[in-house]
């Protein structure tokens, strides 16, 4: 389970977004609800439903949808930060904050492991893990959710380290075998221990992807049980498809898929969970920054591709990146739901797309125009300065 994150909301702050034209819930069993407003107070959702039938007296600040779509804020599963918003593998400044216009409100570290000069002893990796955990939970680009503080394991960790991390905060692994550890039982062994102290774990999958990491197959896969089978397709390296579907099948630990993977073993791993009526274990990440760069609108194309390719309604490939996440992740955000973090994006069908409303656009294959970021009930960002412009935009009246 990641930690929470705090929030700055006003307790008495009251959010109302009217005039919506188009609620994408972020649950797979409903991805479309029938309601034109949301309510929040005090950074979480109180109310949903038709504006003439919620408590809407007296909000701080109101939102006019001007009949576009709300979603719940994109989850990233899958990035790699290292140092506030700064990533060295590409030399690059404020890819995080330049990811939140992309519609992503929370991203899940999966190791901070192009840190230079990254400790490889216990301590070290230990010590690494808090700080990057403080530090990111304090530290928010834009308003952006970053569940960080995640070691790598290496050999010689005992049980003792775990309850140590757990005891410090820590909730997360980083990939399992992008350390020296890249057999089943010693992993098996090690994400073991992680699960007993509420720390969740992910696995590499396929072939290696930095200095110091292996090929990681079905069986170790298998064998080492992580609650995330990270990215399936690859990462950038696929497994063979009936390597794919031999984990598809052997499991029922979530499959994540990456921008910066094997598009073709996306494709092959969201039909097969398809055929297998397992649609809800499919989460959405970048694998960024890495070797193919830094990628701010990974998730929204991760989206129009496979429901453009891979035959699946663009709502339901929206819950890919939402209430799918969120709720293996064990998260607040994600879903459109009373009690949940206020966390949206506000978006629409892009200018001039051969698709006749945002669904559509989706569907054959153009991303959607960004045009608002809600962040705990507080607009973050207005239109987006990396997406399409969208043909209706919200707008602030208070």
């Amino acid at each position: 389970m990641a930690q929470d994150m705090t929030t700055s909301a006003d307790p008495d702050a009251k959010l109302l977004i009217r005039n919506i034209g188009l609620l994408l819930s972020g649950d797979i069993g409903r991805p479309i609800l029938d309601a034109d407003a949301v309510v929040a107070v005090g950074g979480r959702i109180t109310a949903i439903g038709r504006v003439s039938d919620i408590d809407a007296e007296g909000a701080t600040t109101v939102i006019d949808a001007h009949g576009c779509a709300l979603a719940p804020g994109l989850i990233d599963s899958h990035v790699h930060p290292v140092a506030g918003d700064w990533t060295p593998r590409q030399s690059q400044l404020n890819w995080i904050e330049s990811t939140l216009h992309g519609g992503v409100t929370t991203m899940i570290s999966a190791g901070e492991v192009h840190t230079p000069g990254r400790p490889r002893d216990v301590v070290g990796l230990k010590a690494m893990a808090v700080f990057a955990q403080r530090a990111f939970t304090a530290f928010r680009p834009g308003g952006m959710k970053i569940h960080a503080g995640a070691p790598v394991i290496e050999p010689g960790m005992e049980e003792h380290d775990f309850k140590e991390l757990a005891d410090a905060g820590v909730r997360l692994l980083g990939e399992v075998g992008l350390g020296g550890v890249k057999d089943g039982p010693t992993a098996r062994r090690m994400v073991a221990w992680a699960r007993q102290y509420g720390i969740q774990s992910t696995i590499h999958t396929g072939g290696p992807s930095i200095p110091g990491s292996g090929l990681i197959d079905a069986g170790v896969v298998l064998e080492a049980d992580t609650d995330v089978i990270g990215h399936v397709n690859g990462g950038h390296t696929a497994l063979p498809d009936r390597e794919i579907r031999c984990i598809c099948e052997g499991c029922r630990r979530g499959l994540e898929l990456v921008h910066n993977g094997n598009e073709r073993a996306a494709l092959f791993t969201l039909r097969t969970a398809r055929e297998m009526g397992q649609l809800e274990r499919v989460i959405l990440g970048t694998d960024g920054p890495a070797g193919s760069g830094v990628q701010p609108l990974g998730i929204l194309r991760m989206i129009a591709m496979l429901s453009s390719l891979g035959d699946v309604a663009p709502e339901v490939a929206f819950c890919f990146a939402t209430g799918n996440t969120a709720r293996m992740r064990a998260l607040d955000t994600g879903l459109i739901e009373a009690g949940r973090a206020a966390d949206f994006v506000l978006l629409d069908r892009a200018q001039h797309s051969a698709g006749r409303d945002l669904l559509e656009c989706v569907q054959l294959g153009d991303l959607p125009g960004v045009g608002m970021v809600v962040i705990d009930g507080t607009p973050r960002i207005n239109r987006s300065r990396n997406t399409p412009p969208a043909d209706k935009v919200p707008e602030v009246l208070a």
